[in-house]
């Protein structure tokens, strides 16, 4: 089977060398993120466009709904190569591949040709379309909204049948642009613009400012691998999680209840701007919104802005809430968001919305910035696809290859993966609950059976199973087939 990759059409505007390059680049990026997803497929670099050829056509589906989250995809055509010599040839081959489509229905034909030939696309449409209406007599002709349209592409001698279309991401391909690091908490906002900056092929990579709150960790790792996963596999990027509480105690003994919050965003953009360097990343991304809250304001963004010369994108700063929550949900990350765990260590009761900078330094001067220093030196930085397996312990859990008849499967894949592969079992109860439900619904998991959670690649499921079994839930194991 074999798709056809259109180009974002700012892509198509550049410059021959760019041009070549931003090709190249989403080249091998489809090959790495098909090979991630398992799928063994041939992919062939064209000036207008790309072709990939799988080897499974039963992968049909999986590899359309991986090539529509690859940034630079304007859209992908599900096509069937065809040779042919003659107007003839190419009317049967629309006969055998649209008959069904269009039987009862009116249509219109729509050829598009790449390469020298002696005729034009509309002699082919008129030709196709005026056989088709004789071969097929419950079809009928309907130039303008036609209730199906019978696509086509010409290149050279190669015929391509148009099966499906689907809109691909846009955006520019990954690695092509610098990188980005990304002040992530895990919210609507922080894990929108991380895949805004994804999408328009800055490399992203992630800082979460841990304020004291575990589980407000584990949920940052799962949405910011969530992200990764779906949207950046082709490339490796960094996870880099900075302690933060001594930085939050700091604030809280020695700073103004009113300066408290622009100087803890001070706090974390000095650190994020020192973890950049280090890293050789030249910009930092936050989720910040005029005025969606008190530290958000003009006034108060300049005076956070100004502890660092490193540049700092807000691709939300006009967004509307609402906007940014439709985008999470297109995404897939509204309902991590939406569940996300918060840590709230530092809470003005009346917070400055028009700070000045001379009473802000004011109170940082008695800060110890000893404290600061010593977090930035306790970062963990980690690669994001090892983030859901590096907590202590979890080599611990119980891995089981074929269940017990009493034992119930706990499938905590996303709906979307679970709807792509469903999970069979013969033998055994499956009980259909997202990772980031699980535990809110405890009380959906028995106590006098085996409990194995599964998900495609085990490691969400074993984090998951050792969170449990250290909450005191011993009938918890891991279900890995072979």
């Amino acid at each position: 089977m074999k798709f056809v990759i259109k180009l974002f059409p700012e892509i198509t505007i550049k410059s021959r060398p760019v041009r070549k390059q931003f090709i190249t680049q989403l080249r091998r990026n489809i090959k790495n993120t098909l090979k991630y997803a398992d799928i063994a497929c041939h992919v062939q670099g064209q000036w207008d466009a790309i072709e990939v050829s799988i080897e499974d056509d039963a992968q049909e589906m999986p590899t359309r709904s991986t090539l529509q989250r690859i940034p630079g995809i304007a859209k992908i055509l599900t096509v069937k190569e065809h040779n042919f010599k003659t107007f003839d040839d190419i009317l049967d081959i629309a006969e055998q591949a649209y008959t069904q489509e269009i039987q009862g229905k009116s249509f219109v034909v729509r050829v598009k040709r790449t390469g020298e030939h002696d005729f034009k696309s509309i002699d082919v449409e008129r030709y196709v379309g005026g056989g088709l209406l004789q071969r097929i007599p419950s079809a009928r002709v309907q130039l303008k909204k036609p209730e199906y349209t019978v696509k086509m592409e010409i290149r050279k001698q190669r015929l391509l049948t148009i099966s499906a279309i689907d809109q691909g991401m846009g955006g520019y391909p990954l690695g092509c642009i610098d990188g980005v690091l990304s002040l992530m908490s895990g919210g609507f906002d922080s894990t929108v613009a991380s895949h805004l900056m994804s999408r328009r092929g800055l490399l992203t990579h992630y800082i979460f400012f841990n304020l004291g709150g575990t589980a407000h960790e584990v949920g940052v790792k799962q949405v910011a691998h969530y992200l990764w996963k779906q949207y950046a596999s082709s490339h490796g990027v960094k996870f880099v999680t900075v302690p933060f509480e001594g930085v939050v105690a700091e604030i809280l003994k020695n700073v103004d209840n009113s300066q408290m919050g622009v100087i803890l965003k001070r706090m974390m953009l000095r650190a994020a701007s020192d973890v950049a360097q280090e890293l050789g990343i030249e910009s930092l991304v936050t989720g910040e919104c005029i005025a969606q809250v008190s530290s958000q304001t003009l006034r108060n963004l300049n005076v956070i802005d100004a502890v660092t010369d490193t540049l700092v994108l807000r691709p939300l700063i006009c967004m509307d809430k609402p906007e940014i929550i439709d985008i999470s949900r297109k995404i897939g990350t509204y309902d991590f968001a939406a569940r996300m765990p918060e840590y709230c260590g530092v809470i003005s009761v009346k917070p400055t919305t028009r700070a000045r900078m001379d009473k802000v330094e004011a109170e940082e001067s008695k800060f110890d910035f000893s404290v600061l220093k010593d977090a930035i030196e306790d970062k963990k930085v980690e690669r994001i696809g090892a983030v859901l397996s590096s907590s202590d312990g979890i080599l611990d859990v119980e891995l089981v290859q074929v269940p017990d008849a009493s034992d119930v499967i706990i499938d905590i894949r996303a709906p979307h993966e679970e709807e792509q592969t469903p999970l069979f079992l013969a033998n055994n109860q499956i009980i259909k609950i997202p990772f980031y439900e699980l535990m809110a619904r405890l009380e959906d998991l028995p106590d006098d059976k085996n409990v194995l959670l599964y998900c495609a690649k085990g490691t969400m499921s074993q984090m998951h199973a050792q969170q449990l079994q250290q909450s005191g839930r011993e009938n918890v194991k891991v279900f890995k087939p072979q």
